[in-house]
């Protein structure tokens, strides 16, 4: 089971792409726990996670949630806008899993 965490502005813009990224995830057979967050929840969020993604939208904090990330043991990097903006589940599943490795 791959559990990833998105974090945004209001945690509701991703919405759209969590699900894209679940049903990406069912079509290849994975089990996945992928939930959308506000990027001010990110320090309480990081239990049992093993890959955080940040939305591009929030792309500038990621010096700062690298740390909280980090110290927590857990990969963090910025979704690419393309595949953001495109809702492009099946790149941000793989970003994930690579980071996951």
């Amino acid at each position: 089971m791959l559990t990833v965490r998105l974090f945004c502005a209001a945690g509701m813009s991703t919405s759209l792409l969590v699900n894209k990224m679940i049903e990406e995830a069912n079509k290849e057979g994975k089990e996945v726990d992928i939930v959308a967050y506000p990027v001010n929840e990110l320090d309480r969020r990081l239990d049992g996670v093993d890959v955080a993604l940040l939305g591009p939208q929030v792309g500038y904090m990621k010096k700062k949630a690298q740390k909280i990330a980090g110290d927590a043991g857990v990969p963090l990097d910025v979704i690419p806008m393309a595949d953001y903006g495109r809702c492009n589940g099946k790149a941000v599943l793989a970003l994930a899993e690579k980071l996951a490795k």
